[in-house]
């Protein structure tokens, strides 16, 4: 009976163990040159292991989703370049030496629009600046994530909410090193966010690669502000830098007329060429007045229309000089509402040079400032004017 018993042991050991060497077994293959069934202990005999590499799931998907990615992206640019060439053919030029900016200025001219968004007009770009990027693989053949904020979902986020901390760590312990030898921090090389603008969201959408909600891009506001405004910031300058872009500069704006004086000493500012459509007008206003506004030798019943004389008096009333200051001004071109907005530019930027910089930065806010580049949308062939279509009849 205990013979029977360590027979049976012995037995399943034997069978653990071939389960085991099964398991770990690797295909191989063995062959030599020229020495097959040699038995000459001389010649040597060159090993090559066959091993069949497993990939994971997620790289299989990986790997799919990209080779889609790749043939739609290989589709998309063959219609670029066959458009292209169309393109050129149609405006007469060597397709061979047409360029982005001659593309852009075909399809105005092709597809002219008044839509005043630019994203909402017919474009044609390269499919590379159309279709969003897609990320590369974030883990190898055997599943194993590259990145160690795989998991949150979001890496490269969650990333630079890392560094930011990381910035601020290193910041505190050379503040506190400072302090020690009694050494206070530079006020004067703190950084301020003066003339910059954190990246939006969107900007930040794309650097990541990565969808985020508004959640996520406050709490990098409030993290990237909390490392701006340390103490030694300046330290980490370059880091900030990164993460700013220079806003763009209304306030920049041309200098003021100089102003001029007539002989019984009233101030007066000249501005000519105020264009709005196809008018222009040349106004000059004088400093003190009495109110008097002349149009081309008449007052404001120049204009009949109601809206074209609000639109001259608004600048007027907006800085509170309706009674200060006399208005002279010729204008041509245009129809009334041309001519009424050309007179309401020249009066504004007139009236720079005899208002404090706080009423101007109100004026440019207001858009008092701002040209007005819109034109009349002209009439497109095939219908009855620029939007209206002929009327359609069945029979």
């Amino acid at each position: 009976m205990m013979a029977l018993h360590r027979l049976f042991n012995n037995l399943a050991i034997s069978k653990l163990n071939t389960s085991k060497i099964l398991s770990n077994f690797v295909p191989r293959c063995t062959y030599g040159l020229n020495n097959v069934g040699s038995d000459d202990p001389d010649i040597e005999i060159i090993e090559k292991k066959i091993v069949e590499e497993k990939t994971s799931l997620a790289m299989r998907a990986y790997l799919q989703r990209a080779t889609q990615y790749n043939n739609f992206m290989e589709q998309q640019t063959h219609e670029y370049n066959v458009g292209k060439r169309h393109l050129a053919n149609m405006m007469g030029v060597d397709p061979e030496t047409f360029t982005q900016t001659d593309i852009d200025v075909a399809i105005d001219y092709l597809f002219p629009s008044g839509l005043y968004d630019p994203k909402a007009r017919p474009l044609m770009k390269p499919p590379s600046e159309v279709f969003p990027p897609k990320k590369d693989a974030e883990f190898d053949e055997s599943g194993r994530p590259f990145h160690v904020f795989f998991y949150t979902g979001k890496p490269n986020f969650y990333l630079i909410l890392h560094n930011i901390a990381t910035k601020l760590s290193e910041l505190n312990k050379f503040e506190d090193s400072l302090r020690k030898n009694n050494i206070l921090p530079d006020p004067d090389k703190k950084l301020t966010s003066l003339g910059s603008q954190w990246l939006s969201k969107e900007d930040l959408e794309k650097l990541t690669v990565e969808k985020l909600s508004d959640h996520e891009y406050k709490n990098f506001v409030v993290a990237i502000e909390r490392l701006l405004k340390h103490p030694c910031s300046y330290k980490s300058g370059e880091f900030i830098s990164d993460y700013q872009k220079p806003m763009i500069s209304t306030k920049a704006i041309i200098e003021s007329a100089p102003v001029e004086y007539t002989k019984d000493g009233r101030a007066f500012v000249t501005v000519k060429d105020c264009p709005r459509k196809d008018a222009r007008a040349d106004v000059t206003v004088y400093y003190p007045g009495t109110g008097k506004l002349s149009i081309n030798g008449k007052g404001i019943e120049f204009f009949d229309d109601i809206q074209a004389r609000e639109q001259i008096l608004f600048p007027l009333l907006f800085t509170d000089l309706v009674d200060k200051v006399d208005i002279h001004a010729t204008v041509r071109g245009g129809g009334v509402s041309g001519k009424a907005g050309a007179i309401r530019f020249g009066i504004s930027w007139s009236l720079r040079s005899f208002v404090d910089p706080e009423t101007v930065e109100r004026m440019r806010i207001a858009g008092l400032l701002q040209k007005d580049y819109r034109r009349r949308e002209r009439k497109k062939p095939g219908q009855a004017r620029a939007r209206r279509k002929f009327t359609w009849k069945k029979r």
